[in-house]
């Protein structure tokens, strides 16, 4: 157990654990025999960096599910995840026969690990569980978060998403609907009811969003101008600025107000507004030093902060922001983890921001993705498996 121990607290904690920690944790999920719920969690999040243990995880589930009745939701939902998390197809059948079982996930961040499989290998079973009566409150949260992530790949699931508008799911509904786009423009009415506060379901934030989606399913941008333009100018800006960034040189009308934005004491406020104002004129000079004043290489990852936002933006910009190269380098070669979220979301919130800071390098400019010095693998010490060590770092994120 000392040795089960350590190797989970270097993948919570480390980036880049020596190689037999990712084999312990597989060896100890696998055959049950000295596993955890902290092994579990680590797995289930692990995605590619379990990826040369993919055949070992596929024979397990292959095992589990011969025994189905006698095995529990959990444990082949944490091998099917761990497959789906690196792509690997054979998740599928028992991803099918979880969902039939009602054992999907509750956690929103989750559905990211099955966004890495093939939309239409798996869209099915999900507009099955979309199509439940009543339908059941965190298995569809969770699915429409899914399709949400797929995108237009999502489009023949636009008349069972459809239905979730005359529910509290509404505004996932409506960001499903935009993010498919076109393909959903049979739904145009209803969106612009919700635009305009003429469905009775309206809510606060359900305007701009619904404006933004009926833009994109129609593309036409009138309504979504005239709604997160005056949501903007009253005020409520930080709703509304990532719908004008969306539009880019559209919105030129706004483009003096957004700029203002950029001075706001709310931080996200002003990387909302300095990315609108890139988006809408095309001219960086401006919104580069804002976006790189948010970017704190101590962030932790309180989502309060504006941190992994600016640094995407500023990827988007490409090459007017190298400016920020060193600091996107330094932060990447960091060897702890963020620390910030809880534990069965630590691993994947920490890949997405190196998955961010990645990908900002690269667009920012040829060689800007390298880390800012040699990186080496951690290993941590057997006595650390059960110390205060491990105590601390489980303990960060709860309070």
């Amino acid at each position: 157990m000392r040795r089960l121990d350590s190797a989970v607290e270097a993948v919570f904690r480390y980036r880049r654990p020596d190689p037999w920690c990712w084999e312990a944790v597989v060896e100890a999920v696998c055959t049950g025999s000295a596993s955890s719920r902290h092994a579990d969690s680590a797995m289930l999040q692990a995605g590619p960096a379990v990826s040369g243990h993919a055949d070992r995880i596929a024979h397990a589930l292959d095992r589990l599910l011969r025994g189905f009745a006698r095995t529990s939701g959990r444990a082949i939902q944490l091998h099917a995840f761990a497959l789906a998390g690196m792509g690997d197809v054979r998740a599928l059948p028992a991803l099918r026969r979880l969902a039939g079982e009602g054992h999907l996930p509750s956690q929103r961040s989750h559905a990211r690990i099955l966004a890495a499989l093939p939309a239409a290998d798996l869209l099915p079973t999900m507009r099955t569980v979309l199509r439940q009566d009543p339908a059941k409150y965190h298995a569809s949260m969770f699915t429409l978060e899914l399709l949400a992530l797929w995108g237009p790949a999502a489009a023949p699931a636009v008349p069972e998403v459809v239905r979730y508008l005359e529910t509290p799911h509404a505004y996932d509904a409506l960001r499903v609907l935009g993010r498919i786009g076109p393909a959903a423009v049979g739904t145009a009415n209803r969106l612009a009811d919700f635009a305009t506060g003429r469905a009775e379901l309206t809510g606060r934030h359900h305007p701009r969003l619904a404006a933004w989606a009926h833009w994109r399913v129609t593309g036409d941008a009138t309504l979504a101008l005239d709604v997160c333009g005056s949501a903007v100018k009253s005020g409520s800006s930080s709703h509304g600025l990532p719908f004008l960034a969306d539009l880019g040189p559209a919105a030129a009308a706004h483009a003096d107000t957004v700029r203002g934005l950029m001075e706001s004491p709310g931080a996200w406020t002003r990387v909302a507004a300095a990315h609108a104002y890139w988006r809408i004129t095309g001219d960086p000079e401006p919104a580069v030093p804002v976006l790189l004043a948010a970017v704190d290489p101590a962030w932790t990852g309180r989502p309060d902060l504006p941190v992994q936002e600016a640094v995407l933006r500023l990827g988007e910009i490409g090459a007017p922001a190298s400016e920020a190269v060193p600091l996107l380098r330094g932060i990447l070669a960091t060897e702890e983890r963020l620390s910030q979220p809880f534990e069965s979301g630590r691993i994947l919130a920490d890949e997405a921001y190196v998955r961010t800071l990645t990908g900002a390098l690269e667009r920012i400019g040829p060689g800007a993705d390298g880390p800012a010095a040699e990186v080496v693998a951690w290993t941590p010490e057997p006595a650390a498996g059960r110390g205060g060590l491990l105590r601390r770092w489980r303990g960060q994120g709860r309070g």
